[in-house]
C-alpha cells in the first residue's frame, strides 16, 4: 500500500521499468523515466531550498513534463498547486497570494501570463515534451546533471499534497488543501472499483488544475496502466476526441456530460466503433438520459457510471453503475451510493437530524477524503465544514446540494441551497462573478442569475445590468474576461434602466429569471430569415 503518492510510480518504475506511463501524442515516457525525471527535478527543488509543505505552482499546458513537474513536487516535499494557463491574471495572482507561492514551474506557451503577473516569482522553465529540459532561476539547467535515484521523503501520509482552488463568493478562490492519505484512498477505490489493471488504457481529459486530472493520474499509476493526456487540441472537437478514443484504444473514459453529449449530437459514436473501450465515467454534473440511451445503445459492451463528488470530500463521493438502458428519456439519473469509507448524512437545515427517508434535506458528506479546509482561511473552513452530530471527533463537509434517498437507498439531488451553479462541468459560485463585475466602472449596478435551459453545458449564466453612457455587453465581456476565466463569462446580457427588487430591498433574482426566459423564448420563437 501507498504512503504517499508517487510511491505508485517508483513501484512500477521498479518491477515494470519500461513499460509505458505516459502518452501524449507522439511523445511517451515509460515508468522507468518518469521516475528518474521527477527524481531528478526533486533534487533541484531541494538543492534550492524547497522546504517541506511549501506550496509550489506549476503552470503549464498538459503535457510529460507537467506530470513529472507534479511528481517532482511531491518528492520534494512540496505542495502541488496547479494553475490555469488559461485563466485571466488577475485571478492567478490571487490565488499566488492565497498560498504565498515563491516559485513556479512552468512551460509552454505561458511566457504572456507570467509576465503579466507580478515579478517576484522564481520561475523553473519545463519543455513540455523535452524531458531532460529545466531551464530555472533555482537550480542548473539540465536535468541529467542530477542524479535518477529517490531521494528521502520527509512528508508522511496525512500531511498535504495538493491545494485545488474552486470558486468564491467573496470573489477570492478557495484553496482546497488534499493529504496524500485523502487521495490515496480514493485512487484505491476506484481502481477496485472499476477493476483497473496493468491492461488498461485510461484517458486524462480534464485540465490539470481540475481534480478529477488526479484521479487519471494516480489510477493508471496505481495499477501500472498506460495515461494517455488528451492534449488541449483535441478536447474541444468531438470528432475529434471520438478519433482520440478509437485510435489511442482507449479502455477507460473518463468525461464530463458536456462532452458525451456533443459526441452523441454528432452521431459520432457508432455500434462497433469503440471496440476496446471497456468503462465510460463522467461527473461535474447530471448527464441526460437521451444522451446515455444513445451511448449504450450503440456500445452494449461498455459499463457507464456516474460518478458524484466535490473536490472538498476528494473527487469521488458516491457512485451508480447504470443496470441497464434507460427507457424514458425524461428521468434523471440518482447519484447513487457513498463509496467506501464515505459516508451521506441528509440533514434537516433547522435541526442538523436526519430526515426521513423520501424528506428533502441538505447534503453533508463525512468520512476517508474530507479535506483539511481551505489553505489560510479559517473562516470559509468553519463556514463549510461541521462536527458531526453524532461523533464530536469527525467533520462533514456541507455541500449546498439539497438531496433525498429513495425507497432502494439511492441517492437523488434535488438543486442548490445556495447560489453554486455548474456549467460545463465547473463549480461557479454566483457571487465571484459578481463581485468582478462590481469592479468594472462602466457599471452602475449587475445581477447574476443562472438558467437551467436542458443543454450540453449546464446552467446558462445570465447578466443583468444598469449601464453607463455608451456601455455594451461586448464591452463588458471584455473587461469581465481579464478577471474571470472563460467559463464563467455570461452567455446572456440585458441592459435595464433598473434591476427589480424585492421586499426586503434586495435584487428579484426570480423575477429576473423570468424576464430572461420569456426574452430568450421569444427569440427561439422568431422566424429564421
Amino acid at each position: 500500500m501507498a504512503q504517499l503518492l508517487q510511491d505508485w510510480v517508483a513501484a512500477q518504475a521498479h518491477t515494470r521499468p519500461e513499460a509505458t506511463a505516459i502518452v501524449c501524442g507522439d511523445a511517451k515516457l515509460s515508468y522507468g523515466e518518469l521516475d528518474a525525471r521527477s527524481n531528478q527535478l526533486a533534487r533541484v527543488l531541494r538543492e534550492a531550498g524547497c522546504r517541506q509543505g511549501e506550496p509550489i505552482a506549476l503552470l503549464m499546458p498538459k503535457s510529460l513534463m507537467a506530470i513529472v513537474g507534479l511528481l517532482g513536487i511531491h518528492k520534494a516535499d512540496g505542495v502541488y498547486v496547479p494553475l490555469d494557463p488559461l485563466s485571466p491574471s488577475a485571478r492567478l495572482r490571487k490565488m499566488i497570494t492565497t498560498c504565498g507561492i515563491t516559485r513556479v514551474l512552468a512551460g509552454g506557451s505561458v511566457e504572456p501570463v507570467l509576465n503579466e503577473l507580478q515579478h517576484d516569482l522564481s520561475v523553473g522553465w519545463l519543455e513540455p515534451d523535452a524531458p531532460s529540459s529545466l531551464t530555472t532561476e533555482f537550480g542548473l539547467a539540465d536535468l541529467s546533471v542530477y542524479g535518477p535515484d529517490a531521494i528521502q521523503p520527509r512528508n508522511r501520509s496525512f500531511h498535504p499534497a495538493h491545494v485545488l482552488f474552486t470558486s468564491a463568493a467573496t470573489g477570492v478562490p478557495k484553496g482546497v488543501v488534499l493529504t496524500h492519505a485523502n487521495v490515496i484512498h480514493c485512487v484505491e477505490w476506484a481502481a477496485r472499483y472499476f477493476g483497473l489493471t496493468v491492461d488498461d488504457r485510461l484517458s486524462c481529459h480534464a485540465p490539470l488544475h481540475i481534480d478529477m486530472s488526479l484521479l487519471d493520474i494516480f489510477a493508471a499509476a496505481a495499477v501500472g496502466a498506460e495515461l494517455h493526456l488528451v492534449p488541449p487540441i483535441v478536447s474541444g472537437l468531438p470528432r475529434t476526441i471520438a478519433e482520440f478514443i478509437r485510435t489511442s484504444a482507449i479502455t477507460h473514459w473518463s468525461s464530463i456530460p458536456s462532452v458525451l453529449s456533443y459526441l452523441a449530437q454528432f452521431d459520432l459514436v457508432k455500434s462497433g466503433s469503440l471496440p476496446a473501450l471497456k468503462r465510460v465515467q463522467w461527473s461535474g454534473d447530471v448527464l441526460p438520459n437521451s444522451t446515455l440511451m444513445h451511448w449504450m445503445k450503440r456500445l452494449p459492451h461498455v459499463r457507464f457510471t456516474s460518478l458524484y463528488g466535490t473536490t472538498e470530500t476528494t473527487f469521488i463521493s458516491s457512485v451508480y453503475t447504470v443496470p441497464d438502458c434507460p427507457t424514458d428519456a425524461t428521468e434523471r439519473l440518482p447519484i447513487g451510493t457513498p463509496c467506501t469509507g464515505k459516508e451521506f448524512l441528509i440533514l434537516s437545515p433547522s435541526s442538523l437530524e436526519q430526515v426521513a427517508p423520501g424528506e428533502i434535506g441538505d447534503l453533508y458528506i463525512g468520512g476517508a477524503g474530507v479535506s483539511r479546509g481551505y489553505w489560510g482561511d479559517v473562516a470559509q473552513t468553519n463556514a463549510a465544514f461541521v462536527r458531526h452530530p453524532q461523533r464530536l471527533h469527525e467533520r462533514l463537509y456541507r455541500t449546498g446540494d439539497l438531496a433525498r434517498v429513495d425507497a432502494r437507498g439511492l441517492i437523488h439531488l434535488e438543486g442548490r441551497r445556495d447560489q453554486q451553479i455548474k456549467t460545463r462541468g465547473y463549480r461557479v459560485e454566483i457571487g465571484e462573478i459578481e463581485s468582478a463585475l462590481s469592479t468594472i466602472g462602466s457599471l452602475k449596478h449587475s445581477a447574476i442569475v443562472a438558467l437551467d435551459r436542458g443543454g450540453f453545458d449546464g446552467a446558462q449564466i445570465c447578466c443583468a445590468y444598469v449601464p453607463t453612457d455608451g456601455c455594451t455587453p461586448v464591452m463588458l465581456r471584455h473587461e469581465l474576461s481579464r478577471l474571470v476565466p472563460s467559463y464563467m463569462l455570461p452567455v446572456h446580457w440585458m441592459a435595464s434602466e433598473a434591476l427589480p427588487i424585492n421586499g426586503s430591498g434586495k435584487v428579484d433574482r426570480s423575477r429576473l429569471k423570468g424576464l430572461f426566459e420569456e426574452r430568450l423564448s421569444t427569440l427561439e420563437r422568431r422566424p429564421v430569415a
